[in-house]
C-alpha cells in the first residue's frame, strides 16, 4: 500500500510540474511579468522595456497586481509584524527578553501563543501545536521533552516567529491548533560580522553566546555557540481527597514536592551556503545541543482518616537526573530561474538521546513500613529522517503554483530498567518496572497549492495527501499494534483587499494531531509511590476542521488585527486520572468524543507618543468538550458536555527615552483552561527591561523576569470520586545584567542589479 501511494504521489507531482512548466513556457499576454511587492517601479519599467514598435499611441502600463503577497509594518512595531495570506510573522530582535531569555521566554510575548509554567505551548488555548524550525520538523520539539527544549535554547538564535493558525497544504497537517515556525537567523549580506553576549543573573543564573559569519558573493559561512546555567526550584503542593460511590470520604492527603538543582545547556551550529552559479545554491548545516538537569527531590506526605486523625506519614528523598542530547545535519539544493520560480530538494537527519535516572529512598513511619529504595533508569533514542522536494512556479495571470513531496520517518525506542530493595546495597532487578517499547512511523505525503488574484480578491487553494504507517511493539508485554491509513487534507484561503490599508481574510483547513509515542506505550510507569502513568495504544488521531475570518488594518507603524475562529474536533486527547488504590493515582490518555472552540482575538500595535509604543492583544473564547462514553469517564462519573468562556491577553510598552536608551515593560495572562475532569487556573507574568547603547557596537542590558513573583500553575480535578488541587510554584523570578558586543567589519548590503534601460522610441513612418 505505502509503495503504491508513494509511486502515485511522485507521478502526480511529476505531471503537475511538467504541466506548470509547459504553461509557463506558453506565450503570455503582452504585459509585464509580476515583480516583487517591494519594488513598485519595476512593473512599469518592465512594461516599458517590453513595448512593441510605436505604430500607435502607447498604452498605459498595466496597474500593479493586487496579489496580497506580504505586508511589512515598520516604525512603531518593535515586533516587526508581517502578514501574508496564510500566516503572521513577528520579529523578536528588539524584544529585550531575547537578550537573556530562552525561546520559551520569547514566545510569551507573541500574540496567539501561550506558555505555561512548565514551558508547554498552546495556540488560543489548544496545546496540540506543531513547532517547526525553518519550516521543517525537528526531533527537539516532540513529545514531553519539547517544553524542556524550548526552556533551554537561547532566544537570540531566532530571527522571527511565524504563527500559522490555519496552515495551507504546503505544511504538514499535524497539530489541531496550528504551527509555530521558528525562523532562525541567517547571513544575507556581504562582509564579516560577529557578536558576543554575556548575562549574569540572581541565584547563580548566567548565559553567554558567540556567533560569527563570513559572506562573499558566492560563499557564506556562519556559526554560533552558547551555554546557559539556570538553577531550578519548583515546589508543588498537592491536596487530594478521595470518595466512595456513596460520596463518603475515604482519605485526605497533602503532599509537598520540593525540587531544586541546576539546568545546564549548551548548543553549537555551523552552516554553509555556496552559489554554484546565479541559479543554483548548495546549503549544509550541522548542529548539536545538550541539556542536563539534576534535581534533588524531597517529598513529604501526610494523610488524614475520615475521623481527622493522622493515618499516614510518608517522606521520600532522591535525585532526578536527565540528559538530553541532539545531533543533526541537513543538506539542500535550490535552483531558481527567475522571480518566484524555484525548485529545491533537501535531506535531514536528527538523532536525540535521552538518558534519565530517578533514585530515591522512601520512609513510611505511619503506619510503620520497611524502607523502600528504588532506582529507575531510562535510555531513549529518537531518530527523525526527512526527505523533501518542492516546486514553486509563477503562471500566467499572476498565478502561483507550489507542489512538493515529503518522506518522513520517525523511528524511536524507549528502554527502562529498574532495581528495588530496602536499601541500595540489597536492591535487585524489578521486572515490574522494566520495559522496552519500540515505535516507528512512516509518512509519505504530497501537496499542491494554487494561488491567483481575481480583482481585489486573492485565492489560495490546496490539497495534501498523506499515507501513514505506524508500528508499535511493547516488547516486554508482547503487545504489537500496527495501523495504516490514507487521508486527504484540503485547505482554502481568501484575501480581499478592502483598501490600501485594510484587508479581510477567510480560511479553512483540515488538521490532524497524532499521539506522542510515549502516550501509546501501555506499560505502567511509576513516577513515585502515589503517582503512575500509562499510555494507551488504542488512541486515535485527533481530527479537526478549522475556520477563520480576519480583518487587518495597517498604516505606517500602526496595525490592528481582529480574527474570529471556530474549530470542531473529534477524538481529542485528554488526560484521565483514576484511583488505583492505596492512595495512588494513574494518569493515562483517552479520546474525547468531540470538542468545539470558538473565539475572537484582537491585536493592536502603535504609538501613544512619538517615543512610546505599545502592543496589546487579547483572546476570548468559548470551549465545549464532550467526554463521550470511554470507560474511565464512565467510572468517574464525568459524562456529559462541559463548557466555559475563557480569556487571556498580553501587553508591552516600549519607551525610547533617548537615541541610546530603551525601556520595556510587558505582561501576560494565560487563559483559564477547561479539562475533561476540571480546569487549570490562569497564569500571570510580568517583565521589565532596559538597554543602553554605549557605542555603535557595544550595549548593556538589564532585565527582570516575573517581577511580582506570580508565575505558577494551579490545576484542579473535581469528580464524584476525586477532588485534587495541585499548585506548582516555578520560582523563576530573577534579575539579569549583561552586554552585547558586535565585532568585525560591518556587513555591506548587497545592491540589487540595475533595471534594464528603457528602449529608445522608434520613428513613425508613413
Amino acid at each position: 500500500m505505502r509503495t503504491r501511494v508513494s509511486v502515485l504521489l511522485a507521478t502526480a507531482l511529476t505531471v503537475v510540474a511538467s504541466t506548470a512548466h509547459a504553461q509557463a513556457q506558453s506565450p503570455a499576454p503582452a504585459q509585464a511579468p509580476a515583480a516583487p511587492a517591494a519594488d513598485n517601479k519595476a512593473p512599469a519599467k518592465a512594461a516599458a522595456a517590453a513595448k512593441p514598435a510605436a505604430t500607435a499611441p502607447a498604452k498605459k502600463a498595466a496597474p500593479a497586481t493586487k496579489t496580497v503577497d506580504e505586508v511589512t509594518v515598520t516604525g512603531a512595531s518593535t515586533q516587526g509584524f508581517r502578514a501574508s495570506i496564510d500566516r503572521r510573522s513577528y520579529g523578536i530582535a528588539q524584544d529585550l527578553a531575547t537578550t537573556t531569555g530562552t525561546i520559551s521566554d520569547a514566545l510569551k510575548n507573541i500574540p496567539s501563543v501561550e506558555v505555561d509554567v512548565q514551558g508547554n505551548v498552546s495556540l488560543r488555548g489548544d496545546t496540540n501545536v506543531t513547532i517547526l524550525v525553518d519550516g521543517k520538523p525537528s526531533a527537539l520539539f516532540r513529545g514531553q521533552s519539547a517544553a524542556q527544549a524550548l526552556q533551554s535554547l537561547p532566544a537570540d538564535s531566532v530571527e522571527r516567529v511565524e504563527v500559522i493558525t490555519n496552515p495551507s497544504a504546503e505544511f504538514s497537517p499535524d497539530g489541531s491548533a496550528g504551527i509555530i515556525n521558528l525562523v532562525m537567523k541567517k547571513v544575507h549580506r556581504v562582509g564579516e560580522s560577529g557578536s558576543l553576549r554575556y548575562n549574569i543573573g540572581t541565584a547563580g543564573r548566567r548565559n553567554a553566546g558567540v556567533s560569527g559569519a563570513y559572506s562573499s558573493d558566492a560563499l557564506t559561512i556562519s556559526g554560533d555557540m552558547g551555554f546557559r546555567h539556570d538553577p531550578q526550584h519548583p515546589v508543588t503542593i498537592d491536596e487530594r481527597s478521595q470518595f466512595d460511590a456513596s460520596g463518603n470520604q475515604l482519605s485526605n492527603t497533602r503532599e509537598t514536592i520540593d525540587n531544586r538543582g541546576p539546568l545546564d545547556q549548551w548548543n553549537a551550529r555551523g552552516g554553509l551556503d555556496y552559489d554554484l552559479n546565479k541559479k543554483d545554491r548548495l546549503s549544509a548545516e550541522v548542529h548539536a545541543n545538550q541539556t542536563e538537569l539534576a534535581l534533588v527531590t524531597l517529598t513529604d506526605l501526610k494523610g488524614l482518616a475520615p475521623s481527622g486523625l493522622t493515618s499516614e506519614v510518608f517522606d521520600q528523598s532522591g535525585l532526578n537526573k536527565s540528559v538530553r542530547g541532539n545531533l543533526g545535519a541537513n543538506a539542500g539544493w535550490r535552483h531558481t530561474t527567475g522571480y518566484d520560480d524555484e525548485l529545491s530538494a533537501s535531506a535531514s537527519h536528527e538523532t536525540t538521546f535521552e538518558r534519565g535516572e530517578t533514585e530515591f529512598t522512601a520512609v513510611e513511619s505511619e503506619p510503620p513500613e520497611p524502607n523502600l529504595f528504588q532506582d529507575i533508569r531510562g535510555h531513549n533514542r529518537l531518530d527523525l529522517t526527512d526527505l523533501r522536494t518542492d516546486l514553486r512556479r509563477p503562471l500566467p495571470d499572476d498565478a502561483k503554483l507550489k507542489a512538493g513531496y515529503e518522506l518522513r520517518i520517525d523511528d524511536n525506542s524507549y528502554d527502562s530498567v529498574a532495581e528495588r530493595g530496602t536499601a541500595a546495597a540489597n536492591a535487585g532487578p524489578d521486572p515490574t518496572l522494566t520495559n522496552l517499547f519500540l515505535y516507528k512511523q512512516t509518512i509519505n505525503s504530497g501537496y499542491v497549492t494554487y494561488e491567483r488574484p481575481l480583482g481585489d480578491w486573492t485565492v489560495l487553494g490546496g490539497l495534501r495527501v498523506e499515507d501513514v504507517e505506524q508500528d508499535l511493539n511493547q516488547v516486554t508485554s508482547a503487545i504489537v499494534h500496527n495501523s495504516n491509513y490514507l487521508r486527504a487534507y484540503p485547505t482554502l484561503h481568501l484575501n480581499y483587499r478592502w483598501s490600501d490599508n485594510q484587508s479581510v481574510t477567510l480560511s479553512y483547513s483540515r488538521r490532524i494531531s497524532r499521539p506522542n509515542p510515549s502516550d501509546l506505550n501501555p506499560f505502567r510507569i511509576e513516577q513515585d509511590q502515589f503517582n503512575f502513568r500509562a499510555g494507551n495504544p488504542n488512541l486515535k488521531p485527533e481530527r479537526t476542521d478549522s475556520f477563520e475570518a480576519g480583518w487587518q488594518y495597517h498604516a505606517g507603524g500602526t496595525f490592528y488585527l481582529a480574527t474570529a475562529y471556530y474549530r470542531v474536533s473529534a477524538n481529542d486527547f485528554t488526560d484521565v486520572i483514576s484511583d488505583v488504590g492505596g492512595g495512588g493515582l494513574l494518569a493515562t490518555k483517552e479520546n474525547l468524543a468531540s470538542s468545539k472552540h470558538a473565539g475572537i482575538e484582537l491585536v493592536a500595535n502603535g504609538h501613544l507618543t512619538k517615543d512610546l509604543s505599545y502592543n496589546v492583544s487579547t483572546n476570548i473564547y468559548y470551549a465545549e468538550i464532550d467526554p463521550g462514553n470511554f470507560p474511565l469517564a464512565s467510572a468517574l462519573g464525568i459524562l456529559g458536555d462541559r463548557s466555559a468562556i475563557e480569556g487571556g491577553g498580553r501587553f508591552s510598552l516600549n519607551w525610547n527615552a533617548t537615541p541610546k536608551d530603551i525601556f520595556q515593560a510587558s505582561g501576560q495572562m494565560n487563559a483559564r483552561r477547561l479539562t475533561s475532569q476540571g480546569y487549570s487556573d490562569p497564569q500571570f507574568l510580568a517583565f521589565l527591561g532596559y538597554r543602553h547603547k554605549v557605542t555603535d557596537k557595544f550595549a548593556v542590558v538589564f532585565n527582570v523576569q516575573d517581577v511580582f513573583n506570580t508565575f505558577n500553575a494551579k490545576n484542579f480535578i473535581n469528580t464524584p470520586q476525586l477532588h485534587d488541587r495541585s499548585i506548582t510554584t516555578a520560582r523563576i523570578q530573577g534579575a539579569y545584567a549583561g552586554f552585547a558586543w558586535n565585532f568585525g567589519t560591518p556587513p555591506k548590503p548587497v545592491r540589487p542589479p540595475p533595471p534594464p534601460p528603457e528602449p529608445e522610441p522608434e520613428a513613425v513612418h508613413g
